[in-house]
């Protein structure tokens, strides 16, 4: 029989039960044909014997004998079947590593293109075409190739696991649901493909979040460490820079007080030599003196004696040089003093290199007028505030304090150091400082750390006050002309500084910082014109 009539009848030679191509073909009772395994299975699960066809019941299971007739056909069709894929299949290449291989293809085994799940075959694309064609294969189950077919098979049963249990969580054949997996949740194998696929997708997409969350921090940690790489870059060289001038001035403060020494000791020699002189002098006299009376006395002419007598019978002018002394320099207490001196320069030098250092932080600060209390002056450029009496007719917006008298900076910092000049000559009441974002600012509230405020104040030209938790009073040796605001905000750190002086005044430690640090300013009450200068923020001079 040729190719073409096979086709022309493939019906014939297709089992109802495993829609495949007969495998040992038994005719029973009823005239329908189907594979001698397939009924005899259809029969061990059914309490009494019926065709799967027409549903004729057989009071005793017949005695099956495979069809020899149809048994040669089904061969004669699967045999022309795959001669024709085999021709079609040597024209293409051969599947590559990591390709299913087609099962059908006896020379050249070509790529699959498809798996069936009936046959547990994989096909190739000319293999494949009897399944895309043929009526009763087109039933057949394809899927993607896989080279594990035999795994898709239920190893109790023979049969195709196309099912999935949901209450044991295993993949079941029909059978099994019949026999094993009885009343148990039982859902088509695709079903729960496409639920569990979702779940992957959304586990997949949560685990591409957690990467994306880690690489962030990541960043952040490496961000940190070159924000920390830089600290210690600029430490490292502010240091070198403050040990420098120290070592220099130890340098030359140990060269003075060698000087100082050297220098008493020179006197006393030049005192001792200038004696020394004196009496060798004297010495050279007497011994002149000597020699003459010498010659004197060996003299025979009486005359000239007597007469020589007089001048020589007495000493030559001396000095009294019994109270004279040389004593030795006293230098007790002159290397202490010397260290006290070096200190009070150290501790002066040490202030001024530690302004130096925070005003190398400097940023260019201007009020913000839409804070500022309808009773302040602000100057043009943003850079002066003073108390004024007449209150001004201002909007009341949500920024704007209305119960004291203040102003905030326009700039505001949520990181790294910051540092700002005001100058407060001429005032006798004044608060500085930083505040943050979220103050009160239409209800006073006490102006501690805990409400927002790190701040200091003068009161009354002379009591100067830190608004801490609870607040410090202290003095100062001179009244600061201008004044240094210091912030390091991951330090949590706000330090405040007598610029002419170089003195730190005041520090507040162990800050938390959560939020946008604003500067703060309020030129208290005009008092009269007592208080009428104006705060100024004024240009950092390094």
């Amino acid at each position: 029989m040729s190719a073409a009539s096979c086709l022309q009848t493939e019906d014939q030679f297709l089992c109802s039960i495993c829609l495949d191509v007969f495998t040992h073909p038994v005719t029973i009772p009823c005239g329908h044909n189907f594979c001698k395994a397939c009924i005899t299975v259809h029969w061990n699960v059914n309490a009494l014997p019926n065709c799967p066809n027409c549903n004729q019941g057989f009071n005793t299971r017949p005695e099956l004998r495979v069809n020899t007739f149809i048994s040669e056909m089904a061969a004669q069709f699967r045999l022309s079947a795959q001669q024709k894929a085999s021709s079609r299949s040597s024209e293409q290449q051969a599947a590559q590593p990591g390709e299913v291989p087609c099962d059908v293809c006896t020379g050249t085994k070509v790529k699959a293109l498809k798996s069936c799940l009936v046959c547990l075959v994989s096909y190739c694309e000319a293999h494949l075409e009897p399944h895309l064609t043929t009526s009763g294969l087109k039933r057949h189950h394809l899927m993607d190739p896989v080279e594990d077919l035999e795994g898709w098979m239920c190893t109790k049963h023979d049969k195709l696991l196309e099912l999935f249990c949901k209450t044991d969580q295993m993949c079941v054949c029909m059978l099994c649901t019949v026999l094993d997996h009885k009343n148990h949740d039982v859902v088509p194998l695709r079903e729960e493909y496409e639920g569990k696929k979702a779940e992957l997708g959304k586990a997949e997409a949560e685990v591409q979040q957690m990467i994306q969350k880690r690489r962030l921090k990541i960043q952040e940690i490496k961000h940190s460490v070159e924000l920390s790489e830089e600290a210690a870059d600029r430490e490292v060289a502010e240091g070198v820079l403050v040990f420098s001038a120290l070592k220099e001035s130890v340098e030359r403060s140990q060269a003075e007080l060698v000087d100082t020494i050297k220098e008493k000791q020179r006197k006393t020699q030049k005192q001792a030599e200038g004696f020394i002189k004196e009496l060798e002098q004297e010495i050279s006299e007497l011994k002149k003196r000597s020699t003459e009376v010498e010659q004197l006395s060996c003299s025979e002419d009486h005359l000239h004696l007597l007469q020589s007598f007089r001048t020589l019978n007495t000493a030559p002018p001396t000095k009294d040089w019994t109270g004279v002394r040389v004593s030795a320099p006293s230098y007790e207490g002159t290397v202490v003093r010397a260290v006290h001196q070096l200190e009070k320069k150290l501790s002066k030098q040490m202030k001024l290199l530690e302004l130096k250092r925070v005003q190398q932080s400097a940023v260019d600060v201007t009020l913000d007028p839409d804070t500022a209390h309808p009773k302040l002056i602000l100057s043009d450029d943003g850079k002066q505030v003073k108390h004024g009496d007449e209150k001004k007719n201002l909007p009341d917006n949500p920024e704007r304090f209305n119960f004291c008298f203040i102003v905030l900076g326009k700039q505001s910092f949520s990181s790294g150091r910051f540092y700002y000049e005001v100058q407060v000559k001429g005032k006798t009441d004044w608060d500085l400082g930083v505040v943050r974002e979220s103050i009160n600012r239409k209800r006073f509230r006490s102006l501690s750390p805990q409400n927002g405020y790190w701040t200091i104040c003068l009161r009354n030209q002379n009591m100067y006050k830190a608004f801490a938790d609870p607040p410090v009073c202290f003095s100062l040796k001179s009244w600061p002309e201008k004044v240094g605001v210091f912030v390091d905000y991951e330090e949590g750190l706000v330090s405040f500084y007598d610029v002419g002086a170089a003195a730190l005044i005041y520090s507040f430690t162990d800050c938390c910082f959560t939020e946008k640090l604003y500067p703060y300013f309020s030129p208290f009450i005009n008092n009269n014109r007592k208080n009428s200068a104006p705060l100024i923020i004024s240009p950092v001079n390094h």
